[in-house]
């Protein structure tokens, strides 16, 4: 479980997050939406511990963040697994090596272990003959599903996933969404999105958490969310622009 309580977090005198309040339970799958800039992925890289919060509290399966060492929170962290919006490989490694940085880092076992596990992952989002291939041979959705394959290949217990689907087309955004769902479904992981696709908020999740203005502005499940009538969430939805421009003149 994921508690999020009160938890504010501002740059160079912006408030960027205010007083957000929420919690997320095993196995859920949840999106995090709102316009661009508005602090998701701060939201996601907070709840990992990569960002520090300036206000409030986050705890993980009773840990709370704030008060743990820095070993203890490297040790958290192996229970999470990490998608990057644009990939994060390595250009000088191969696909295989890639992977088995991630788990040489992670886990103690043998070599032909490690490479077990980098090909069943590889498999596992159909990318198994790229193992030799460098990042700069890949396209972008390619460069996505072995981001995927790296974050499975750790067995995490939490799944985040920063824009899965930015700069892709719809036909391979339909892929990743399909992915996404496969591995919630077969591995029991809390899985947690920051998006701006409602495709993949339909497709996927199970909930969503709408972030405007630096707050909560809705947190229901998916179904509650495209039914909704609240005229700020109704506005992102339909990519109404001018009702932001109004609210600031009136």
């Amino acid at each position: 479980m994921i508690e999020v309580k009160n938890i504010s977090k501002s740059f160079d005198n912006k408030t960027v997050l205010k007083d957000i309040t929420f919690t997320i339970n095993k196995g859920e799958c949840v999106s995090i939406i709102g316009q661009s800039g508005i602090g998701k992925s701060v939201l996601l890289k907070s709840i990992i511990g990569l960002l520090e919060i300036d206000s409030g509290s986050i705890t993980v399966d009773n840990i709370n963040l704030n008060s743990i060492s820095f070993q203890s929170l490297q040790d958290l962290r192996s229970k999470f697994g990490m998608v990057f919006q644009f990939g994060a490989l390595f250009d000088s490694m191969t696909v295989k090596e890639n992977i088995g940085l991630a788990l040489q880092r992670r886990m103690k076992v043998d070599k032909l272990e490690i490479d077990a596990i980098i090909m069943r992952s590889l498999e596992e989002v159909n990318m198994k003959e790229t193992h030799n291939k460098m990042p700069s041979e890949l396209s972008g959705g390619m460069k996505k599903r072995v981001g995927i394959a790296r974050a499975i290949a750790l067995s995490p217990e939490y799944m985040l996933y920063d824009e899965p689907t930015t700069g892709l087309d719809p036909i391979m955004t339909d892929s990743i969404n399909k992915l996404i769902s496969k591995f919630h479904k077969k591995g029991s992981a809390t899985s947690i999105m920051v998006t701006h696709e409602m495709k993949t908020v339909k497709d996927v999740s199970q909930r969503a958490i709408m972030l405007h203005d630096g707050r909560v502005q809705f947190d229901g499940s998916t179904e509650e969310l495209f039914k909704s009538e609240d005229p700020i969430v109704k506005a992102f939805l339909n990519g109404d622009s001018t009702y932001k421009q109004k609210k600031e003149i009136l």
